[in-house]
């Protein structure tokens, strides 16, 4: 992975909205149903603990790990706060390795994700028009740390850091708390094996993460 020295910040919702505009046209997404999720999210969040994730970040090397085929075999270069992408966790935590923070949507949730939480895991829960149904199952049965995130106009409580994906979202997340240096593993952009929709996703993933000085 290289890192131009350079990157674009985004430091409020203007700055990401262009990008999140040309997503949802890109994808034929719905605002309106992205919004509605972000304020089922404001809702049923019973606390917000972005200042933990925030003292996780702040002038500290973060590793954002994926859960890509090389995750095995890179999953020893991890420095610093470690923060995973949804399924990532839980391969992760099998191999006794919990990460710090896991960044999710909620489609590869397990049982497993509680344990993390419980144990001290932030679970940054994403709300987005296609997960309602998700969200009111799970948020409630955590009992840790929580943060929520969005990736229409944000809310009290529920942030906007920019990103898209899992892995993308956690990597903004990082550059917007001021992480001394990002680092990425396990992270497979050119994955043939995915339908359509996805290889779109990847692909937006890479662009996005382009623009923060990564190229993958």
């Amino acid at each position: 992975m290289k890192r131009k020295k350079k990157s674009v910040k985004f430091s409020n919702f203007e700055d990401w909205e262009p990008c999140y505009q040309r997503i949802l046209e890109y994808f034929s997404f719905d605002r309106a149903k992205d919004e509605e999720a972000a304020r089922l999210l404001a809702d049923l969040l019973p606390r917000d603990d972005v200042a933990l994730l925030d003292r996780q970040a702040r002038n500290r090397v973060v590793t954002v790990a994926g859960n890509a085929p090389n995750l095995d075999g890179e999953k020893d270069r991890r420095k610093g706060t470690l923060w995973a992408a949804d399924a990532a966790a839980e391969r992760l935590y099998v191999q006794g390795i919990r990460p710090d923070a896991v960044f999710t949507d909620l489609d590869g949730v397990t049982d497993a994700f509680l344990e993390m939480n419980q144990q001290g895991t932030v679970i940054v829960v994403h709300a987005h028009g296609d997960n309602i149904p998700l969200l009111r199952h799970w948020v409630p049965q955590f009992s840790g740390p929580l943060v929520g995130t969005t990736q229409s106009r944000p809310l009290d409580h529920v942030y906007n850091f920019g990103g898209f994906t899992d892995g993308d979202r956690a990597v903004f997340a990082a550059h917007a708390l001021e992480a001394r240096d990002v680092q990425i593993i396990g992270f497979d952009l050119d994955d043939t094996h995915v339908d359509p929709v996805k290889r779109g996703k990847l692909r937006w993933a890479r662009k996005l993460l382009h623009l923060l000085g990564h190229d993958l």
